[in-house]
C-alpha cells in the first residue's frame, strides 16, 4: 500500500504513530481512532511496533509536540466559527471523522494524490464516515493550487479556517511565502490562518539536536525552515492579525511538561487586503 508515497509521507506515519500513542494515555489531550490504522497501514515506512512508547530523547520530544499541537489545532478550530476549513497537507488528519462539527461545516484536505489515496482506503477499511462534509483536493502546495480548490468548491467570499499543522518547516522560505500569499488572496475577511512558530535559534536546536538522534536523518533532511522566526511580521504585512502562543503556556494548561526545544504557534485573523 505504501509503494507509491513520497518520502515526506515517513512522517505523516511518524505523526499518526504519536497520535496513536497519545490516544492509549488515560489522560490523553484527544482521541484519534484511526491512527493506530494509519500507523499499521505504513508499518513499511516507520518500523516502530504499535504499542511502542517514545523514550526520552527526540521521541520524547516529537510526542510533547504533536500531542500538544493536535489538541491546539482541534481547538481552533472548533473555536474558527467558520463554516470552510482547508486543512493544508492534510497527511493522516482524521479530524473531519473524529471532531464534532456543526451543521454545515465543508472541509478541504489538500495534499498529494497518492497520499490522499492511502489515507481514504485506510479510513474506508475502518468504515469511517466524515462528520462534516469532507472534500478532497490532490494538488501539490508547491504548485499552483488555487484553482484545484475553487474547482472543488471552495468559497472565497466567506471567512475560512486555514491550518497548515507540521507543514512550513519543510517548505523553503520562498515555497512558505508564496503558498501564504495564496492563503491571502484566497481569504475573506474574518478568515483565521494557524501554523507552528518556531524561531531560528529554537529550530537550530532541535535540528542539532536531532542529527545528533540515529534515524533522525529521514526527517531533518527534508527541513527547510519556512518564514522561520519571522512569521508574525510576514503576516502583519499581508493583512493579517497575528497572536503567538507559546508551546510552554499550552503545556502548562494541559498539564505537561514543557520543552525548550518548542516554540508555539501563530494563529491570525485576517483584517483587510488595504493593510499589505
Amino acid at each position: 500500500m505504501t509503494e507509491s508515497l513520497p518520502a515526506v509521507s515517513v512522517t505523516a506515519v511518524g505523526v499518526a504513530a504519536l497520535r496513536a500513542y497519545e490516544s492509549r494515555r488515560p489522560d490523553r489531550l484527544f482521541d484519534d481512532p484511526y491512527a493506530a490504522a494509519f500507523h499499521a497501514a505504513g508499518s513499511a515506512l516507520l518500523p516502530v511496533a504499535p504499542g511502542e512508547t517514545p523514550q526520552g530523547g527526540l521521541g520524547a520530544v516529537f510526542a510533547r509536540q504533536v500531542a500538544i499541537r493536535t489538541r491546539f489545532y482541534d481547538d481552533y478550530l472548533l473555536a474558527a466559527g467558520c463554516s470552510q476549513v482547508v486543512v493544508l497537507a492534510a497527511g493522516l488528519d482524521a479530524r473531519a471523522f473524529r471532531l464534532a462539527w456543526p451543521p454545515g461545516l465543508r472541509m478541504f484536505e489538500l495534499d498529494l494524490p497518492e497520499v490522499l489515496a492511502f489515507k481514504d482506503e485506510v479510513l474506508a477499511a475502518q468504515g469511517a464516515e466524515p462528520s462534516c462534509e469532507r472534500v478532497v483536493v490532490p494538488a501539490d502546495l508547491r504548485g499552483d493550487w488555487a484553482d484545484a480548490l475553487r474547482t472543488a468548491g471552495f468559497d472565497a467570499s466567506v471567512p475560512t479556517a486555514w491550518l497548515a499543522e507540521g507543514l512550513l518547516v519543510y517548505l523553503s522560505r520562498e515555497d512558505a511565502e508564496a503558498m501564504l500569499s495564496t492563503v491571502t488572496e484566497l481569504s475573506a475577511p474574518g478568515s483565521r490562518v494557524s501554523f507552528e512558530h518556531r524561531s531560528a535559534e529554537t529550530r537550530d536546536g532541535l535540528l542539532a539536536r536531532a542529527k545528533a538522534t540515529p534515524g533522525a536523518e529521514r526527517v531533518t533532511r527534508l527541513w527547510h525552515g519556512g518564514l522561520g522566526g519571522t512569521a508574525p511580521e510576514w503576516l502583519r504585512g499581508h493583512g493579517w492579525e497575528p497572536v503567538v502562543v507559546s508551546h510552554a503556556d499550552l503545556a502548562a494548561e494541559y498539564d505537561r511538561p514543557g520543552d525548550e526545544t518548542l516554540d508555539g504557534f501563530v494563529t491570525a485573523e485576517y483584517q483587510s487586503s488595504t493593510l499589505r
